[in-house]
């Protein structure tokens, strides 16, 4: 019989709502995993215990009463701590964020509690999120629970390595460069990228508005260990919001289409090399698609170079804006990759040039929304290489360069806001690290990504949780 913190999100609310299990036994067993493995992890930063118990015992009593409950009660869940949770100072990272406590939950904290999950801790993330490697100034380095010598991925690195090795069954993070998906990739777990404006994004901040590019390109999204875990927290997360005013209300199902789907496969993404490893398992999950009645054909979509190049003229050159005070707050290795990646992309001269930029932005989507009206699904890499060794993205410039090119198949969803999702689908025989890949479709089509996700997941998935390697 499998132990309480091995069950999936969906079976514990199953278990739960059958009394066959307590929220109080779920949210104990998930609190001590954290006392057993975080140390050897650094993925959990801020532990709940009490206001858990609490949240829990309450859940209990309100089953027992026989109350309407929501298809999340007395599920624990952890949250990445540059999300919004009330009481609780939203660090990002770093020390000068330490003592910020904020007065309310973000929204999709808000909505998890009304789906009757509860918080059980607060997970790490590298300085600012401004790094695809989990390091944080304020405390410390978060490892892969599968090889205690390479990178965790980031930004979401603590909840991806929390996941993987049972602590949680459920996380929030956000993605601006793949920061829901990268840390799935390399901790071996399942996370969705949902389209802009699916999910309400908001915070307390200290302008009361987003960067543009963080309005067009970042979004909130779940982490889990099964797609049909990611499937269930997005159901709970999706809609408008009156704090967001660019979320909307949409329909998680999509017109039916023509079947048997187009997927459009990219074992070996433009811009870079790719390792063998990684573009045979991306041909191994297209078979698998292929199995699951999907018509597979290997294409590149159009202008692929020029959405990756578009995505980092436009992330860059508006954080340029915030160069000053990010350089009074971010750790030296932070700002060193932060300097380097700035420096291997072309500045914006101008009001003209950023003018422009959103018209190839502009001309790139419309490209892509041809291409993706016949094959509506593209499965490609999530990163081109294995995850590499700790700090390498900010010792050297080759190292910011390195860490630009492995990226490079998560960051169109967020230049065009389209959904991707990130599924494990084998391992690397040399490291013994998981390999995902990504299933982006058109915007508003999650249920699609998911669908397909899943059948590479039937096919080829990873069984965790896993004890950390030491």
């Amino acid at each position: 019989m499998s132990e309480i913190w091995q069950l999936s999100a969906t079976e514990l609310a199953r278990r739960i709502a059958l009394r066959q299990l307590s929220s109080v036994e779920v949210v104990d067993a998930h609190l001590a995993r954290i006392d057993a493995v975080n140390p050897a992890l650094n993925a959990v930063v801020r532990v709940l215990a009490d206001q858990a118990r609490a949240a829990a015992d309450q859940a209990d009593r309100r089953l027992a009463a026989g109350e309407s409950v929501g298809p999340l009660h007395g599920v624990p869940f952890t949250v990445k701590e540059n999300i919004d949770m009330a009481g609780l100072p939203t660090t990002w990272g770093v020390p000068a964020l330490a003592d910020a406590v904020v007065p309310v939950d973000a929204p999709v904290v808000e909505r998890m509690r009304a789906a009757g999950a509860i918080p059980i801790g607060r997970t790490n993330l590298p300085d600012m999120a401004l790094r695809i490697h989990t390091v944080s100034s304020l405390h410390g380095l978060t490892r892969n629970p599968w090889h205690p010598g390479r990178t965790a991925g980031g930004s979401s690195g603590g909840e991806a390595a929390a996941l993987a090795s049972g602590m949680s069954p459920l996380g929030l993070g956000n993605d601006i460069g793949g920061s829901l998906r990268n840390p799935a990739n390399a901790c071996g777990v399942a996370s969705i990228r949902p389209s802009a404006g699916r999910v309400p994004d908001a915070d307390v901040g200290p302008k009361g508005g987003n960067l543009l590019a963080v309005q067009l390109m970042n979004v909130q999204g779940p982490m889990a260990r099964r797609v049909a875990d990611v499937r269930l927290a997005l159901r709970v997360l999706m809609g408008a919001h009156a704090r967001d005013p660019w979320s909307i209300d949409a329909p998680f199902e999509g017109p039916a289409l023509t079947r048997p789907i187009r997927v459009a496969v990219m074992p070996e993404p433009p811009g870079g090399n790719t390792h063998s490893a990684v573009a045979a398992t991306v041909r191994r999950a297209s078979l698998a698609l292929a199995d699951a009645g999907y018509v597979v054909e290997e294409i590149n979509p159009p202008r692929y170079e020029d959405a990756i190049s578009c995505w980092a003229r436009f992330i860059l050159g508006d954080f340029a804006s915030e160069l000053d005070t990010l350089s009074l707050i971010l750790g030296v290795d932070a700002m060193s990759f932060l300097n380097n990646f700035q420096a291997a992309v072309p500045a914006l001269a101008d009001t003209a040039a950023w003018s422009n930029l959103m018209v190839e932005r502009h001309a790139i989507a419309r490209a892509w929304s041809v291409f993706m009206a016949e094959r509506p699904l593209l499965l490609s890499p999530t990163w081109t290489q294995s995850p590499p060794e700790h700090g390498f993205d900010s010792a050297t410039a080759e190292g910011a360069a390195v860490a630009k090119e492995l990226m490079r198949p998560v960051v169109p969803a967020n230049l065009l806001g389209l959904p991707s999702a990130c599924v494990p689908a084998g391992r690397d025989e040399a490291t013994g690290l998981p390999i995902g890949v990504l299933v982006t479709g058109q915007r508003f089509r999650e249920d699609l990504c998911l669908a397909a996700a899943e059948a590479i997941e039937t096919r080829l998935g990873l069984a965790t949780p896993i004890d950390p390697v030491r």
